[in-house]
């Protein structure tokens, strides 16, 4: 049961395909963490979650497994079958969006859904070990260089715009704001998970292609976000404008898609402080990170809640200098730092780690 590393990144696993490829040597994967810095992981399980543990701890990481993970698997899944009841009982005889496949909820349904959406959002993260979670609301960003008048702006914002560190992200937008998000569609297939996120108002999309209708991805969120802006009983949407995960420490280029409607946006700053497990999703596959994270008696979220952003006129219309001083705040505030990288380079560097060489250097070829 090699699922773990002893030591921090130099230490960990290859990642290889169920301990088929030999782990990398610790030089190649210093090398590989200091170029993917974004990416790595620097806790004490190691790169990717893999490799030898000492005996002490082999043993404290099975006794958690045992008394842990059984009662809270099972009290997620009770979470998770309570709230798709709810769905259930919320969605009959009820019509559905044209063209977008979400019930439209009004009324009593929707008030239900979405305080129960909160309330059993914030249980499961209770379930996961997030016993507490620090909330700071600023009132005027630190950062010098945001335009005047910011402060006095009373707007309510369209969107949510977030670091994206974990799927945990998602439970907690749940639990305080209740957004819509985008999601691949085949999420609205699942079992239990597929109503539930239709509830929510979820935009589902193909892998790169276009949306369910003729507008696109961009368009689709466009138009919700002006929804959300200017209909105060919408859902807003939760928007992560990099576009993948990172290990908390770094800030990725961010995409225009929640600028482009050109309305206020609401930045918010997620940290996960950890001693031994980093609940980030950054290089490590998603059953491995559920059980260590499982594992965990306690974790911790921090969460900075910044002003509403209102953008200038030269923002609303340049959307790339919109995105690009969202981004700039949200990294000043959080003490992120900003990284050049993208979605291909987390593509290379998980080849690496998992030794496949002509994966390696796809993104050259």
């Amino acid at each position: 049961m090699a699922l773990d590393a002893a030591a921090p990144s130099s230490g960990g696993g290859g990642g290889e395909d169920e301990a088929v490829r030999p782990l990398l040597p610790a030089e190649a994967e210093e090398e590989l963490d200091a170029t993917y810095a974004p990416y790595a992981r620097r806790d004490a399980y190691g790169t990717m979650g893999r490799g030898p543990l000492r005996a002490a701890r082999r043993v404290e990481l099975y006794l958690r497994a045992a008394l842990l993970v059984p009662l809270r698997f099972v009290a997620g899944m009770l979470l998770l079958v309570a709230y798709y009841l709810v769905c259930r009982v919320c969605t009959l005889f009820v019509d559905e969006v044209a063209e977008e496949g979400r019930p439209r909820l009004r009324g009593w349904r929707r008030v239900a859904v979405v305080r129960a959406g909160q309330g059993l959002s914030r249980a499961m993260l209770f379930v996961f070990g997030f016993y507490w979670i620090r909330e700071t609301h600023r009132s005027y960003p630190n950062a010098e260089d945001v335009h005047q008048g910011q402060s006095e702006e009373l707007e309510l914002p369209g969107a949510i715009v977030s670091n994206h560190v974990s799927y945990v992200d998602i439970l907690y937008h749940m639990s305080v704001s209740f957004p819509s998000f985008v999601a691949k569609e085949s999420v609205s297939r699942l079992p239990l998970v597929g109503l539930i996120s239709k509830c929510l108002g979820c935009i589902f999309v193909q892998r790169e292609s276009k949306a369910s209708d003729s507008k696109g991805v961009s368009g689709a969120v466009t138009e919700r976000v002006q929804e959300a802006y200017q209909d105060k009983n919408s859902s807003m949407m939760l928007l992560f404008p990099e576009g993948t995960t990172t290990n908390g420490d770094y800030l990725l280029p961010f995409r225009t898609g929640a600028f482009l409607a050109r309305v206020p946006v609401q930045p918010v700053i997620l940290r996960y402080p950890y001693t031994m497990f980093s609940p980030a999703w950054d290089s490590m596959d998603g059953a491995r990170h559920v059980f260590l994270l499982l594992c965990q008696f306690v974790n911790y979220i921090e969460v900075v809640r910044l002003p509403v952003y209102c953008p200038s006129e030269q923002e609303k219309e340049d959307p790339k200098l919109y995105a690009n001083n969202v981004r700039k705040l949200i990294s000043t505030e959080g003490n992120l730092i900003l990284s050049n990288l993208g979605l291909a380079e987390k593509r290379v560097y998980h080849a690496a780690l998992n030794g496949n060489s002509r994966a390696i250097h796809q993104k050259d070829d």
